[in-house]
């Protein structure tokens, strides 16, 4: 986070559309002791759902985005409490943003304060639209074209916040776990 000495460092952000692997590498990253994070989008979908909430991207997608705010700030304070070490993030703070300009939303001002003041490691990694793995399951609920819309908005969105876009391999799980660490300075 800007100005308090974590985040720019340490915070790491796997961004990419739904059903490209993202987190069977952030739970790949965990088995090897790394610390990490949960999906906001996933795990919001089954609270609502579970309790016949409204804020779905379905029903209510501004609802739906603000809860996604909330849970990756959330994230970003439980990360800096963590200590040192990188922490891999399942998404982060500007895919937020990517979603509301995926769904032609207007992207309120303090999402994009957010955005700024929130910040992550530079590089950013890219899961690419990879319609051989793609499922569907009671979250994930976009087609494959879909998915690869998602994709561009969100690395769209953080080539516009000045972040380094790293195209991740579509390769097994322990191949791109390699290629990650192997391409991020880590402190």
């Amino acid at each position: 986070m800007e100005g308090s000495g974590t985040g720019l460092d340490r915070f790491v952000v796997l961004t990419g559309g739904p059903g490209s692997g993202k987190s069977t590498l952030i739970d790949r990253l965990e088995a090897l002791g790394y610390s990490t994070t949960e999906e906001a989008g996933r795990a919001i979908i089954q609270d609502q759902s579970a309790i016949g909430g409204r804020a779905l991207p379905w029903a209510d997608k501004d609802l739906f985005a603000e809860l996604m705010l909330s849970w990756e700030l959330r994230s970003l304070r439980a990360a800096a409490a963590q200590g040192p070490g990188p922490v891999f993030f399942d998404r982060g703070v500007v895919d937020v943003i990517g979603y509301l300009r995926l769904e032609g939303r207007p992207v309120p001002d303090h999402m994009h304060r957010a955005a700024l003041r929130h910040r992550y490691h530079r590089r950013v990694f890219a899961a690419p639209p990879w319609p051989e793995i793609f499922r569907n399951d009671a979250e994930r609920k976009q087609s494959v074209e879909e998915a690869e819309r998602t994709y561009e908005a969100v690395t769209g969105a953080y080539a516009d916040y000045g972040y380094e876009l790293v195209t991740l391999p579509k390769a097994p799980v322990e191949v791109r776990s390699r290629f990650l660490l192997d391409n991020i300075p880590l402190s």
